[in-house]
Order: C-alpha cells, then sequence, then structure tokens
C-alpha cells in the first residue's frame, strides 16, 4: 500500500520543498525501511527539489507476519487470512506504520525547523486504494470539514468489466494548506474509520491515541460521534469513554454526541453516507462559516436553565441527583453561592470520572469542602440526602425503567424532600426536528421513555399534588413553533414552609 505527500511552497517562500525531510525527519537522499510486526514500511522520495518534495511510505504487508499475530477482527475463514486487501488498500495497517515511522512528525516536533513545524503548508496527499464501504461522499464527510478539497474516484471492480460496476475502493487525493501534523493527525484517524476495521485488538489505550490524535480537531468535527464510533470498532464501553472525554473539550453532554449514533448497522452507514453533508438539530453545536460565533448547545442551554431554576429559589445547599461524569458539579462549584454540593450517581466509574475531570486532588482545598461524591441509586431511600434546599435530576428521570418511577418519586420528594426539585427530560415531540433520528427511535439507547409535553405535566401534577410541592414548566432549547422545545422543566418548590435544615443545631 502506498502513500504520497507531496509539498509545493509558493514561489516566495524563504524555505524550500525538501525542507520536508527535516519536517518528516526523514532524509530525501536515503531509501530508509522500518520493520513492523506485519511487515517493512519505506519511505524513499521520487521527487525532491527546491520547488517540489514528495515523500512517499510505501507499506509492504506479509500476510504470515500478520496470520501469526492476527486478531479477532480477521476473517475466520482459513483462506481469508491470507488472500485479503491488507497488503493492498491503505487502512489501519499504513494508520499504525505513519504513527510508528513519522512519530515525532506526528507529534508536531522538529527541532532544525521549528517554525516551520508550526506552519500551514501547500500539501497535496495521494493514497492510490483506500476501503471505503460509504463511497466517496464517506471520504467528503470526514475530510472536507478539516480544510481539505477532496477528490475520491471509487476504482472499478474490474477495468476489464465495466458492466460489474465500482467497487468499495476510492482513490483519494487530499489538498490544501495545512500543518503537516495535522495532516498526518488526519490521516491517523480517519484511514481506519473508513476501512471500518482494525487488523489489531483494541484496548483500553485506544481511546488515549483518539483522543491525542485529534486534538484540536476532532470534537468539533461534525461527523465526531461516527468517527470516535468506527475507530473504536463499534467497542461500546470504549465510545462512551471517549465520548465524554471529547464532551470535556467542546462542553458538550456524551449523550449528545452519541444521541443518534448507538446500535446503527453497516447498512445504515452506508445509508448515511450518501448525504454528503449531516444537518445539524437546531440547537446542536456547530462552527459558522463565517466566523460568528456559534449557537449554545442544547447542554450548555439545559444547564443554565437548572442553574436560572436553581438561582430563582434561592438555593445554597443542593443535590445533584445522577450527576453523570460531573457537568453540572462543574457549573455549581464555579458559583460560591452554592455552599454545599452533593453529586449522586449509581456509576462509580461516573463518579471516577467526575473526580479527574474536576481535578478534585488539585482542587483547593475551600473548594473541594464544598463537594461530596455519593454512590447510590435513586429508587432507594438514603437519609443522607434529606434536608438539602434543593435537588436536580437533568436527564436523570427517562434513563428508570417507568415501573420503577413510583419509587424514585417517593426517595426524592417524600425520603429526601428537598425544597426545590428541578428536573429535564427531552420532549418526544420534538424529535421529528432531528434529521438523523429515525422515526421512532428515542434520542438515546438507555432512555427507557420520552415523554410528549402533556405527558410530562400530567406526571409531574400528579406528583407534585402527591408530595405536596407546587410546579411550573419551562421550556429549554430553540422552540418549534409547533414541536415546542428540545427540552423541557419543571421545578417543583415545596408548598410547606416547616421544611427541615440538614446539620441545623
Amino acid at each position: 500500500m502506498l502513500l504520497t505527500i507531496t509539498c509545493t511552497p509558493p514561489e516566495d517562500a524563504a524555505w524550500p520543498a525538501t525542507d520536508l525531510g527535516f519536517l518528516l525527519h526523514k532524509n530525501p537522499d536515503r531509501v530508509q525501511a522500518f520493520e513492523q510486526s506485519y511487515g517493512t514500511a519505506h519511505v524513499v522520495y521520487p521527487e525532491a527539489t527546491a520547488a517540489r518534495c514528495t515523500a512517499a511510505l510505501l507499506l509492504e504487508v506479509d500476510p504470515i507476519r500478520l496470520v501469526r499475530g492476527r486478531s479477532r477482527s480477521t476473517p475466520d475463514f482459513s483462506l481469508g487470512q491470507y488472500v485479503n486487501d491488507r497488503p493492498y488498500a491503505a487502512s489501519s495497517l499504513l494508520s499504525v506504520a505513519l504513527g510508528a515511522v513519522f512519530r515525532t512528525a506526528l507529534h508536531g516536533r522538529c527541532d532544525q525547523r521549528p517554525e516551520l513545524a508550526q506552519t500551514a503548508l501547500p500539501l497535496r496527499i495521494v493514497l492510490p486504494a483506500v476501503p471505503c464501504k460509504g463511497g466517496p461522499q464517506a471520504a467528503e464527510r470526514v475530510f472536507a470539514p478539516l480544510g481539505w478539497t477532496v477528490i475520491a474516484e471509487p476504482l472499478p471492480l474490474d477495468p476489464a468489466f465495466p458492466e460489474w460496476g465500482d467497487s468499495h475502493y476510492v482513490r483519494l487525493e487530499l489538498a490544501g494548506t495545512i500543518r503537516l501534523a495535522d495532516a498526518l493527525a488526519h490521516l491517523y484517524v480517519l484511514l481506519p474509520v473508513l476501512d471500518g476495521a482494525k487488523h489489531y485488538w483494541l484496548a483500553a489505550d485506544e481511546v488515549d491515541k483518539l483522543i491525542r490524535a485529534g486534538a484540536g480537531w476532532l470534537a468539533e468535527h461534525p461527523e465526531r460521534g461516527w468517527i470516535t464510533r468506527r475507530y473504536l470498532a463499534r467497542r461500546q464501553s470504549l465510545v462512551r469513554t471517549a465520548l465524554a472525554r471529547l464532551a470535556e473539550v467542546d462542553d458538550v453532554e456524551a449523550e449528545e454526541l452519541d444521541a443518534v449514533e448507538e446500535g446503527v448497522d453497516e447498512a445504515e452507514d452506508t445509508a448515511a453516507t450518501e448525504r454528503a453533508e449531516t444537518t445539524p438539530a437546531p440547537t446542536q453545536a456547530v462552527p459558522v462559516a463565517d466566523g460568528r460565533e456559534r449557537a449554545p448547545s442544547l447542554a450548555v442551554m439545559r444547564r443554565a436553565a437548572a442553574l436560572a431554576a436553581l438561582r430563582e429559589v434561592g438555593a445554597h445547599r443542593v443535590l445533584d441527583l445522577g450527576c453523570g461524569e460531573g457537568a453540572l458539579l462543574r457549573e455549581l462549584l464555579a458559583d460560591q453561592a452554592f455552599t454545599e454540593i452533593v453529586g449522586v450517581d449509581v456509576s462509580m466509574r461516573a463518579l471516577n470520572i467526575t473526580e479527574r475531570r474536576l481535578r478534585l486532588d488539585r482542587m483547593p482545598e475551600r473548594v473541594a469542602q464544598r463537594l461530596t461524591l455519593l454512590q447510590g441509586a435513586l429508587t432507594y431511600t438514603d437519609a443522607r440526602l434529606r434536608g438539602y434546599d434543593a435537588a436536580v435530576l437533568m436527564e436523570v428521570v427517562e434513563h428508570i425503567d417507568e415501573p420503577r418511577l413510583g419509587a424514585l418519586e417517593y426517595s426524592v420528594f417524600a425520603s429526601a424532600a428537598p425544597g426545590s426539585v428541578v428536573v429535564t427530560t427531552p420532549n418526544a415531540e420534538h424529535n421529528v426536528v432531528y434529521e438523523t433520528l429515525p422515526a421512532g427511535k428515542f434520542r438515546h439507547s438507555d432512555h427507557r421513555f420520552e415523554w410528549t409535553r402533556a405527558e410530562f405535566a400530567d406526571w409531574a401534577s400528579r406528583v407534585a399534588e402527591q408530595y405536596d410541592y407546587a410546579v411550573r414548566f419551562v421550556p429549554v432549547g430553540v422552540e418549534h413553533p409547533e414541536f415546542g422545545p428540545p427540552t423541557q422543566l419543571a421545578l417543583f418548590t415545596k408548598a410547606t414552609a416547616d421544611r427541615s435544615t440538614k446539620g441545623a443545631a
């Protein structure tokens, strides 16, 4: 398999094209070979002049070596282990070789030309054969948002029999003025994504590789959910971890990134790539081409609405029930008005991520003292949660099995009995606005139900009456004139004023 990188500097450039050799840390005057576990990678320069320089990475794959180190992704039938496209088509094998051979360049380091390493260069990258089951549109879909001009030409099954049609391979050409380290990072992540398979078994550190290589571009990519899922071979435990870490960077809930990506099979992948662009939901965070500020994401607006409700009722001591990975906790800590904050979640993994995201080990003591993290199930009463000013259930109730909702209602409204309760949940009517959400599907695979506005109002009114609260409703997000807001919020306030205060003398 072959990859070529060509640099053609402008005529008035103060540096020759052969400086590409410094950036790649490979001398244009030498042919170099690098042994890999599955073959040999060669670096050669077909042309190297001051006006134009091309570096080629040629990977010779040894099928015997590949079989000896095969993983579960290798075809199970015997012949398929030896007869496949791996020696010829750019895939995860080329990605791994690129990361090994051009490791320093991928990290953006060059002691001889440090300023050039940080400069966007006019580059042209050519890959003669790339497996791309989604067709040319898939290549356009992932590379174009990164600033590349993409030419993806389908390769025929057999040139001698044009009536057989095209194969799922393309000749891929990318052109753009981009920093070399960024160009290599794009290839490192996206080649396995287009292929949709990896030649090795994925370990937990694969998430770290993705986050490192995707730094500065993946979190804002419009196809980040699809890319993440394909890169991690649909290993949901890894996908969820990666999406949570990307959410940290982009200030978006991991749930939103993965909302319509769950459980999509290869047929859907192919259908999805038939669109040249994916139209985001009205409240999804997207870059604006003319440089204006992008609209806040629904996650940001949801947290802002919850905070506004807490401030409205004058809450100082707050429970975040079902706190997940700490997005709301972070904002509560940033406001000195909230003097005591408790995050509760049934998942110990989520609480560990919260500790890391909030950097509790490095947090000033006076700030850390305001926060307590507790593991607990919200369908069971917990004496530790009694007597707080307010509780927040942000995007929680829809994750509870409907027969268990009564237990949650009792544990929150009767046992914990905070002065106020803020509940947010998706508005099912608004789902039709999301063009990528199939009809009849929930926004997230773990949702047990999604309520219409009338259903949410009926539930909230019944709970308020049963447990002696008053309730009012607040729309969250950009409202559709017919289908309403994407999120609905209910603010419950205790009807009686003689509530107890936790820790009172």
